[in-house]
């Protein structure tokens, strides 16, 4: 049903797609769909699971203190696994549409914020700590919603330049707005 999915996302929006419409293309039963999903979105959210993993294997090698495994981490220059990010957004770009755009689906969309959250969480929050020695876990939503938005703006862009160039582009603020303290 996954694969079914997928080639219907290649034909339309999301948001035009019906139960049917899957059960059809995949030759099977109303009744078996709902054995394992809830509806399109719940599927389409699985469908993409392996597509979500190459995108986070990406997303949860993103430092911003300057990891001597990741690069420079200061404003010049982007970091690699933000290219990377943006390499993978670029290869799967209609279906990341389809997800992402105005008919995607919202629950789409949060599953793969909180995926992207709780991938960056562990590594951001060891790399930031407070003046007491502890983190501030909402740095790691801060980023994924950053990271998340500014994807969902390039595609809507039409990806404009590079993957590369625009990792550039945001990488000075996603430092600064990461390494910034309250005062």
């Amino acid at each position: 049903m996954e694969g079914a999915l997928l080639e219907l996302i290649g034909d339309r929006d999301l948001s035009q797609i019906s139960v049917s419409d899957v059960t059809g293309r995949a030759d099977v039963h109303r009744s078996t769909f709902y054995e394992h999903y809830t509806d399109v979105h719940d599927l389409a959210a699985s469908a993409c699971t392996e597509m979500f993993d190459q995108l986070l294997s990406a997303t949860s090698a993103l430092s911003v203190n300057g990891d001597s495994s990741e690069g420079d981490s200061s404003t010049e220059g982007s970091h690699p696994s933000l290219t990377a990010m943006f390499a993978h957004v670029a290869e799967h770009r209609a279906l990341y549409e389809a997800l992402l755009g105005a008919d995607g689906s919202a629950r789409v969309i949060n599953h793969l914020l909180q995926r992207m959250t709780e991938s960056i969480r562990p590594r951001l929050s060891a790399q930031l700590t407070d003046s007491e020695g502890g983190t501030d876990d909402s740095a790691a939503a801060f980023v994924s919603g950053a990271l998340l938005g500014a994807i969902a703006d390039w595609l809507h862009r039409g990806c404009p330049g590079t993957p590369e160039r625009f990792a550039t582009a945001i990488w000075p603020q996603l430092v600064a707005a990461t390494l910034a303290r309250p005062a």
